[in-house]
């Protein structure tokens, strides 16, 4: 059968490619066209546009670049009528993606859209649409499920979260010692804005801990220099670039910023504080725009305060200091984090692997 798969982001890229081995192994006439990047083209896709081409962030730079992103989707239409695919999966990416679901349904091609969009969290007035122009959605967080269904009467699919797979390998494989005494990471974010909110005050917690090192994972985005200056003044503080994985098979605890590194530092079974902040006006603009309890996945898929968030004027180095210290000294807190993650991995688990799920799910709604 014919798939076309359209990816937006690195995330996309790898869970695309997992799931790309997933249905070559369930199809052997399998014929994959993609958009992604270098993982899923290593996994026998057909690679049509790499995402550093695709990923603009940010109203200024949508609107500056509103030309290409145009171009992109006329593009994506002409090659997927040209390949006349049995199925088209969208992975994420819900601003171009949802764009051509609904394209496509009008073409009556088959749409499945693979990992939902947050719209439970904001934007929830996209499900209408959604709900009309997409034959099947995977879901990869628990709740989801429930969201869909008892609020917009929509049927979906949950298979389980891909990161648990892509953790348990690395954990496997294993990876040599970054440091000769016990590590802390910090993990500041990719974009070079949040990077300079945060990353100054997670710096200077390093202070109190002199017998620890403090290792930053650095973004694939930011050049080396950028960084410099922040890290040459702490004597305990180095850093790491594509090593994130290894960073956190080895940390005893760490402070990151909020998004989907906060669910993989749980996976990991690390102990962790949540850390956002914003410019003040970017933070009461989402704070009546989204509509969640929580700011990191942990703490919304398991539904409580499982690791603590230090959001905006909390983020000081004083607080951060003080929940650090906790997390490392505090037996009856470390026992009920481990009982915790072991919880959450079970919620995401489903008893197998979610992109061996999805694929499987594919391949019958198109055969069936």
């Amino acid at each position: 059968m014919r798939y076309y798969i359209i990816a937006g982001e690195a995330s996309g890229d790898l869970h695309g490619s997992n799931l790309i081995k997933e249905l070559k192994q369930l199809d052997g006439e399998a014929n994959i066209r993609c958009w992604g990047g270098d993982l899923m083209e290593q996994a026998g896709g057909t690679l049509v546009k790499h995402y550093r081409n695709l990923a603009f962030m940010g109203f200024i730079e949508v609107v500056s670049n509103l030309s290409t992103i145009l171009k992109n989707l006329r593009f994506c239409k002409e090659d997927i009528v040209q390949f006349k695919p049995d199925t088209l999966v969208l992975i994420d990416y819900p601003g171009f993606n949802l764009r051509i679901a609904e394209w496509a349904h009008q073409q009556g091609i088959k749409v499945v859209f693979y990992i939902s969009p947050q719209v439970w969290a904001w934007k929830e007035n996209r499900v209408k649409k959604m709900k009309q122009c997409i034959d099947k959605m995977l879901v990869i967080l628990p709740f989801e499920k429930d969201y869909y269904l008892n609020k917009w009467n929509w049927d979906v699919e949950y298979v389980g979260h891909p990161l648990v797979e892509v953790v348990e390998r690395q954990q496997t494989a294993g990876s040599s010692s970054l440091s000769d005494k016990p590590v802390i990471a910090l993990l500041p974010g990719s974009r070079k804005q949040e990077i300079l909110k945060k990353l100054p005050i997670m710096l200077e917690v390093s202070k109190y801990f002199p017998d620890y090192q403090f290792i930053v994972a650095k973004a694939p985005g930011q050049e080396d220099s950028f960084y410099h200056e922040q890290l040459s003044v702490y004597p305990n503080v180095s850093s790491v670039r594509n090593q994130t994985y290894a960073l956190l098979t080895q940390a005893k605890a760490a402070l990151v910023t909020s998004g989907t590194a906060t669910l993989e530092t749980a996976l990991f079974g690390v102990p962790e504080v949540v850390c956002y902040k914003g410019s003040n006006i970017s933070y009461q603009i989402a704070k009546r725009l989204i509509k969640v309890k929580y700011i990191s996945l942990v703490n919304l898929i398991m539904d409580k305060p499982v690791v603590k968030e230090l959001i905006q004027q909390e983020l000081t180095v004083e607080n951060l200091r003080t929940e650090l210290t906790a997390l490392l000294t505090d037996p009856a807190r470390q026992q009920q984090l481990r009982a915790d993650y072991t919880a959450l991995k079970q919620l995401l688990s489903l008893g197998g692997r979610a992109s061996a799920k999805a694929a499987t799910s594919i391949v019958d709604f198109v055969r069936g």
